[in-house]
């Protein structure tokens, strides 16, 4: 089984089409975790009324604590073999799961590609730090954890994946949908929030071996680039 992980703040607006995605996967042994960080648009209410839908489709409510806290909820309190993370606002084409599972056989995750919607169309690309257009097994990231309190965990989360000598195996694929909210935490910029990610990083690479501070130091390089770009 798939357990799939979807924190939630006021993504009311997104979370019917992202949730309709899921339930649309043609690899049907899914269990849904809504993970409701206090939202204050009704966000909780829709989530309730699409999990009386399917039974496959828990709800779960935190105190506002942040998207990092609403995963390590979610991982804590679903069962599946593997993991998957979707945020409210993207979704999946219906053989994201398929094609996924079907790869994963001898490696601890399969990473893809994905699609950025826009007003634009459709840009195919491949996001390094994101936690999301990944398929995990549960037993690679069960002694991980997204850090509390950092507005770029995923990039926390992506670093101590790849410091845990996890194997991976990368797919020319790009099933993950990514919508561009103009309201999402990424999409504004954080320079305080940006130099306390590198500072984080910087530290980890004290008493880390070569390997270590290589994957670091090259983490560091690209987000600064990204920073700048952006």
């Amino acid at each position: 089984m798939i357990s799939i992980i979807v924190p939630i703040f006021n993504a009311g607006h997104y979370l019917k089409a992202c949730v309709d995605s899921l339930l649309a996967q043609t690899y049907p042994d899914i269990e849904i975790a809504l993970v409701d960080d206090s939202s204050t648009d009704g966000s909780y209410v829709l989530a309730q009324s699409l999990a009386k839908q399917d039974k496959r489709i828990v709800v779960l409510q935190q105190a506002h604590a942040g998207q990092s806290v609403a995963r390590n909820l979610g991982m804590k309190n679903t069962h599946g073999e593997f993991i998957a993370f979707v945020d409210a606002d993207d979704r999946l084409e219906p053989d994201w799961c398929a094609r996924h599972l079907a790869a994963i056989d001898g490696v601890d995750y399969v990473q893809s590609g994905y699609k950025r919607l826009s007003a634009k169309t459709p840009r195919h690309q491949f996001q390094f730090t994101s936690p999301c257009m990944r398929l995990y097994r549960r037993e690679t990231i069960a002694r991980l954890q997204f850090a509390p309190g950092f507005i770029y965990e995923d990039v926390l989360f992506s670093t101590d994946l790849w410091l845990s000598n996890a194997t991976c195996r990368r797919i020319d694929y790009t099933g993950y949908i990514y919508t561009l909210n103009p309201n999402s935490t990424t999409s504004v910029p954080h320079p305080e929030a940006r130099k306390e990610v590198i500072r984080t990083l910087r530290e980890k690479t004290k008493g880390a071996g070569l390997r270590g501070r290589m994957i670091l130091w090259y983490t560091i390089i690209r987000l600064q680039c990204h920073f700048i770009l952006r």
